[in-house]
């Protein structure tokens, strides 16, 4: 019975099944526009898990890592000095984001009855930086220490032998924040993973105050006020970050293969996969052909794609479910918000492709290092 349910669980953990399952369930507990919010409420998920949600979540994922320790595999992988800090972020995430949406969830009622917010409330008591902030840091630096001095006694360091030009570790793995970038190494040219993307996020953050206008939810948790705001931000933290950061450390192995939690990392497994790009798709299976020898012909499916992804799609948001923040930001601002938009969606999208159909670039100019 326990290894039939482990062997469940190292099927559903699949990233080609947990993904797209988790961004399924992301749309409704995130609903980011007024379709899926009536869902939302109507069914009481919104409620639901900002109350007793919370301690269920902490529950279930604790229960899971006692379950875990149990195998010998599973407890390897999550004692090891490098991966404990990720099983700290997993269960703080999950806290904060409960309490955070638990205070938003509050203020919305308050609002909808006609208050003020609750921190509107509080700012009205008076709290001196002497003594009462200056003991509270005191206690939380007090904390850290001791947490940090027996976090260093109880595990050794992760350091290994010196480096080895002739033997390189396998799977051989960035430090954990950089993590979900090296996982985007496996979807797009390093190029673009290692250079355009953290660009286009930083950038992309920067612009943050520029692009947004709207002055609810300043200084006060709230989710209904700035629900596409929240919702945006939060893919992009839990499915985009997050979720690619715990996939590179618990279920990438050997070779860069994907394991289940409960599963030995054989570094003998081959993954059968044949990716091919979308030239090779249009040409050689659905035209029965061979690729053109010109570059440009050979490469103007590609050319399309993107062309009506970054060019007609901003056009269709603008007429559709983002008529409004057309309407609130002006060409200029939704010009640049629209396509932060698409590039980000462009991983998951990346990825579903890879998954789904083994599309390894949209277009592949290797003669010139130019593939997207």
């Amino acid at each position: 019975m326990i290894e039939a349910i482990k062997a469940f669980i190292n099927k559903f953990t699949n990233p080609q099944i947990l993904f797209p399952l988790l961004a399924v369930v992301y749309v409704f507990v995130f609903p980011i526009n007024k379709f899926f919010l009536r869902i939302n409420e109507r069914l009481g998920i919104y409620k639901l898990w900002t109350n007793a949600g919370g301690a269920l979540m902490i529950g279930t994922l604790f229960s899971f890592f006692c379950f875990g320790m149990t195998d010998a595999n599973f407890r390897k992988i999550v004692t090891k000095p490098d991966n404990v800090p990720i099983v700290g972020l997993l269960f703080l995430v999950v806290f904060f984001l409960w309490f955070a949406m638990k205070q938003a969830y509050e203020n919305d009622a308050r609002i909808a009855a006609g208050k003020r917010p609750n921190e509107a409330e509080d700012a009205k008591e008076k709290i001196l930086v002497w003594p009462d902030l200056v003991y509270i840091e005191l206690i939380a630096l007090i904390l850290c220490s001791v947490l940090l001095l027996v976090w260093a006694m109880s595990l050794h360091a992760p350091i290994e032998e010196p480096a080895n030009p002739s033997v390189s570790p396998n799977p051989s793995k960035a430090p954990w924040y950089f993590l979900g970038l090296q996982e985007m190494l496996v979807y797009f040219d390093p190029w673009l993973a290692g250079v355009v993307f953290p660009t286009v996020i930083l950038l992309g953050l920067m612009s943050i105050p520029f692009i947004d206008n709207n002055t609810k939810g300043s200084g006060y948790y709230t989710f209904k006020d700035r629900q596409m705001a929240v919702s945006m931000f939060m893919f992009l933290w839990l499915v985009l970050w997050i979720f690619l950061i715990s996939v590179g450390t618990f279920l990438r192995g050997p070779n860069w293969n994907f394991f289940g939690p409960f599963e030995y990392w054989d570094s003998h497994k081959l993954a059968a996969l044949t990716n091919i790009n979308l030239s090779e798709y249009v040409y050689m299976i659905w035209m029965k052909r061979e690729l053109p020898t010109n570059i440009l012909l050979r490469e103007m499916w590609g050319f399309l794609v993107l062309g009506i992804y970054f060019g007609l799609m901003p056009l269709l948001f603008a007429k559709t479910f983002l008529k409004n923040v057309f309407k609130n930001l002006g060409p200029l601002r939704y010009s640049v918000f629209v396509i932060l938009l698409l590039l980000t969606l462009s991983l998951p999208i990346k990825m579903l492709l890879r998954w789904a159909f083994n599309v390894k670039y949209i277009i592949a100019i290797p003669e010139f290092f130019f593939n997207i």
